[in-house]
């Protein structure tokens, strides 16, 4: 069993930016691929970006590519989000998940206001 903690949220204007940090319990962190997922109120939850094993290859969905970027590193059990240009609509809770394990964290509320 992986445990996830996120953290990093809060609130920011439009246009600001903010990283957000995942640890994850366990040794074996390093063989597992890695998403970013957001819930947004009243509105079902959304795969945001995926990482490899290694960190080579990452995907995002069509709303954030070019402005989010997710990175790991296996050394630290640590994933991260970064996020650019940040956007109203970009406001939900946020949360991090081993792909192929169906486990939650607590995640984090990452509010975009001015």
């Amino acid at each position: 069993q992986v445990q996830l903690v996120e953290s990093g949220g809060g609130l920011v204007q439009p246009g600001g930016s903010l990283r957000l940090s995942c640890a994850a319990s366990g040794s074996i962190f390093s063989t597992y691929a890695m998403g970013w997922y957001r819930q947004a109120p009243g509105k079902q939850r959304e795969l945001v970006a995926t990482i490899s094993t290694s960190g080579s290859t990452t995907n995002y969905a069509d709303s954030v590519k070019g402005r989010f970027t997710i990175s790991r590193d296996n050394a630290k059990n640590t994933v991260y989000l970064q996020m650019n240009s940040l956007k109203p609509e970009d406001t939900a809770v946020y949360y991090c998940k081993v792909l192929t394990i169906a486990s939650w964290g607590q995640g984090t509320q990452v509010t975009v206001s001015s």
